[in-house]
């Protein structure tokens, strides 16, 4: 009966699991996620049972919801076999998951069951009935999700791992967790100083917790080569070879970091050695790509006349991981920059086009990757297109997204060299003039602008976009 389905729906939406936080399909890419989880069921890192339910709302959102009740099966057995004292509390989220894919299925009846399977063993360990219970395992396990799903959601695993280290603050998986999105934060936001230290702090004590977690070793080496103590990362990459060499998500930690300490062809031994046991890793091509690109530089950097076939191989070598990245990930947004830059370095123009067209079509980017792609593609127009009023354009649409942001900078810096280069040669139109009047307002330089924006209105009187650009500034001064 409809009643019953109503109160059913209304109790579906009080459980606390995978299909109640809010994960939502178009932030992620499915397939990519689906390969993730499953290279770390054969190197755990933390419980198997949190990545069998997340991997159960993964095969459901790709309307596999079969699939999804294996992995549910699945991961019933482990909590059996490790937690068999607690299975009540351990297994919340397993059947909170069930009770949903049941709902989608049509089924019910099973659905109810899970339900009030949930109910009861609330009920049971929560000592005040009325209070939804919060219990640090689920809010762990609710930050993992978050933090699988991408730097979207990092601010609430940041906040999941908070809640669930308030009652158990030694409890070591909470702390890599929490140790994990800090550090992915801090990267995020490059300004901080404060985070830095703060995620260094947590990675030190997530490693003292986690003496066998690798993963956390290699954050941390890389963590300290950020403070410039590339000596004390490097012992901690060191010692976690010794203890799996073969896990891929470590390796390619220890990979970036000997790239980074500019030991290019130590880090492509590493990540060739990844690529065997994970073939199909887009961020593994990826970063082969990089390690290609950046032997690139130092030979153009190191010889005037670098030979050319040496240069044609390591620009053929780059291109084809970088396109292998992409095509394994269509949103992996900085391969397909990497590609088109790398298409336009070989002159193949026609590819590079297309490879930036690809990059602006990604519905999932973040305002400081659009900025990135406006400069890049900025460069592009200018440099191999040489079409400057299309870079100006470009540079400009980067500038407007109000971000601060390493890409805002680049665009910033490139339209300013550009303007003044035109205006110098006499070309300065006037929307030459009014972009640079943009810029000057942009750094606070209002004198300046107001100059530009009056030597734009004279080249083009009834403009009303420079008009009301100048009103503004000088009532704002």
């Amino acid at each position: 009966s409809t009643i019953s389905n109503n109160s059913l729906k209304s109790s579906l939406l009080k459980l606390e699991c995978h299909f109640t936080w809010a994960l939502l399909k178009q932030d992620v890419d499915l397939d990519e996620l689906e390969e993730t989880i499953e290279d770390q069921f054969e190197f755990f890192i933390q419980s198997n049972v949190t990545n069998y339910n997340l991997l159960s709302y993964v095969c459901h959102l790709k309307n596999s919801n079969e699939e999804a009740l294996k992995n549910l099966k699945i991961a019933e057995e482990e909590i059996k076999k490790n937690h068999p004292d607690e299975i009540a509390r351990r297994s919340l989220v397993t059947w909170g998951n069930y009770a949903w894919i049941y709902y989608h299925m049509k089924r019910h009846e099973e659905a109810q069951t899970y339900v009030s399977k949930v109910e009861n063993s609330c009920k049971e360990l929560s000592s005040t009935a009325k209070e939804k219970i919060q219990l640090p395992e689920v809010c762990a396990e609710q930050g993992w999700a978050y933090l699988k799903f991408g730097r979207k959601y990092y601010e609430r695993a940041k906040n999941c791992f908070e809640n669930a280290l308030k009652t158990e603050h030694d409890n070591p998986e909470f702390n890599t967790g929490y140790a994990i999105v800090m550090y992915r934060l801090a990267e995020l936001f490059y300004k901080q100083d404060g985070d830095r230290r703060l995620s260094l702090e947590l990675l030190e004590r997530a490693v003292e917790l986690n003496p066998k977690d690798t993963l956390i070793m290699a954050l941390l080496a890389l963590r300290l080569q950020d403070e410039k103590r590339v000596d004390e990362g490097e012992k901690y990459i060191e010692e976690a070879m010794q203890k799996t060499p073969d896990f891929p998500h470590f390796l390619r930690y220890a990979a970036k970091f000997y790239r980074r300490k500019g030991d290019v062809d130590k880090a492509l031994k590493i990540l060739k050695k990844a690529l065997k046991v994970t073939p199909k890793s887009s961020f593994l091509h990826h970063q082969v790509g990089i390690c290609y690109k950046e032997k690139l530089f130092e030979l153009k950097k190191s010889t005037r006349h670098p030979p050319q076939e040496q240069v044609e191989e390591l620009i053929k070598l780059a291109i084809f991981h970088f396109k292998t990245a992409t095509e394994k990930k269509t949103k992996f947004f900085c391969a397909r920059i990497d590609l088109a830059n790398m298409y336009a370095r070989a002159k193949r123009y026609e590819e590079a086009e297309e490879a930036f067209q690809k990059a602006f079509q990604i519905n999932i980017l973040f305002n400081d990757d659009k900025q990135r792609l406006y400069f890049y593609y900025g460069n592009f127009c200018r440099f191999h297109m040489k079409l400057e009023s299309e870079a100006i354009r470009y540079y400009k649409e980067g500038l407007k997204i109000e971000e601060d942001s390493y890409g805002r900078t680049q665009c910033c810096n490139a339209l300013n060299e550009l303007l003044e280069c035109r205006i110098q040669r006499g070309l300065g139109d006037a929307t030459d003039f009014s972009a640079l009047g943009l810029i000057h307002n942009l750094k606070g330089e209002k004198h300046e602008a107001i100059q530009c924006y009056e030597k734009a209105v004279e080249l083009h009187p009834d403009n009303e976009e420079y008009l009301s650009a100048l009103y503004e500034l000088r009532l704002s001064l």
